[in-house]
């Protein structure tokens, strides 16, 4: 997953995958783990720059 568009698409794919039976909940949570740090680190790297005053260019934010 490259941006933000694809994480909400991936949970929601997800979503509906374990709504369908075609995976099963602690599949789905091992996936949701997973993208939770992954957003952690644009969160860690957006505080970082809030703090010495930057603005962050991070592609994984931009809308493609």
């Amino acid at each position: 997953m490259k941006s933000m568009r694809e994480v909400r698409n991936k949970l929601i794919e997800l979503s509906e995958q374990l709504e369908s039976g075609k995976l099963d909940i602690k599949t789905v949570a091992e996936m949701h783990n997973g993208i939770g740090k992954i957003l952690n680190t644009v969160r860690t790297q957006l505080e970082y720059s809030k703090l010495r005053k930057e603005k962050p260019e991070i592609d994984f934010m931009k809308c493609h």
